[in-house]
């Protein structure tokens, strides 16, 4: 029987993706999405990103894969290093929606988000906090979610591995 599509994913992208890869392997966001409806009923998947231009195929992609893509403008340091911090926007979206949603399932390992999963969990709003790497992630989001709201994506790499055979296509 199909799960009810009424939960929202509030993804960290950024933190997702060196997460997966600190792991030894690439996430396929299209199979994720999928996993996200059949395991957590998520109808809407919120993806926080830093926006680049170069990376208008990759957002396509995403979208098309059916994410709701939030951007966040970066900023490029004097050493060239990219920072696009989306901890606000995830936020405000997750309130914003409170009441469409009948639970969230929050993605990330970053110990910011711990104020949000410790109020969701209160108002019985959490349905899961998924933190891409078992092994590194924040104290603070274990505390706050609880071993009963959390789960992990460590054990995920066959399912969810991007395989470079069949990457997926994009019309111009």
């Amino acid at each position: 029987m199909k799960k009810p599509l009424k939960n929202y994913a509030f993804i960290d992208s950024q933190n997702v993706n060196l997460g997966i890869r600190d792991l030894g392997w690439k996430l396929d966001w299209r199979k994720f999405r999928v996993y996200l409806r059949e395991k957590y009923g998520v109808g809407i998947a919120y993806m926080f990103i830093g926006h680049m231009e170069e990376n208008q195929d990759l957002y396509l992609s995403l979208q098309k894969s059916g994410y709701i893509l939030i951007f966040k403008e970066i900023l490029i340091n004097k050493e060239g290093v990219v920072k696009g911090n989306c901890d606000a926007e995830l936020v405000l979206q997750a309130m914003i929606d409170y009441q469409k949603y009948k639970k969230a399932v929050i993605v990330t390992g970053d110990g910011d988000f711990a104020c949000l999963v410790r109020h969701l969990k209160k108002q019985k709003k959490l349905e899961k906090l998924l933190v891409p790497n078992m092994k590194k992630y924040s104290a603070l989001l274990k505390k706050a979610a609880a071993d009963e709201f959390l789960d992990c994506m460590n054990n995920l790499k066959k399912r969810l591995t991007y395989n470079e055979k069949h990457p997926i296509r994009t019309k111009p």
